[in-house]
């Protein structure tokens, strides 16, 4: 386990024509972002877990197996994460502002998932929003696309 936190670590230093590399150091950074969302509910289920799944599977267009192993390894590197700058700070090196939007949009659509917004969840999605760089009409933008209709 160790073994591959320190591969993650040393990928954040990816020289920038190893694009394999940084494309997966890239999508374990969006992981772990939407994993923090879906862990900053007392109450981990099955459709914050299935949406992660179905977001990463859709957004990098892998196989079950190979989102299985991003999610577990998303799933360790959060639990031993001691802040969320170093994957923050990742997307906005890498990223246009419009995907980094989207990718908020993809965070909302997590804390969503089991159609109850807890406080918690709230506070993570602006702390990551300002650490992201979106705006604010930005965030609220992408907070209402995510909400489900049914939801008040």
């Amino acid at each position: 386990m160790l073994n591959k936190l320190n591969e993650f670590f040393s990928t954040l230093i990816t020289p920038a024509n190893d694009a394999p590399r940084a494309e997966h150091t890239l999508q374990l950074a969006t992981a772990v972002l939407m994993i923090e969302v879906m862990r900053a509910d007392a109450e981990c289920g099955e459709a914050e877990q299935a949406t992660v799944m179905r977001i990463l599977k859709q957004l990098f267009q892998l196989s079950d197996h190979e989102v299985q192993h991003l999610s577990a390894l998303g799933q360790q590197t959060a639990q031993h994460a001691t802040d969320l700058h170093q994957f923050t700070s990742l997307l906005n090196r890498e990223l246009s502002r419009e995907e980094k939007i989207r990718i908020v949009e993809y965070m909302w659509q997590v804390a969503y998932a089991d159609r109850h917004l807890s406080a918690h969840e709230n506070h993570l999605m602006r702390r990551m929003t300002d650490l992201l760089h979106i705006s604010q009409a930005d965030y609220i933008a992408a907070k209402m696309r995510a909400k489900p209709a049914d939801m008040e």
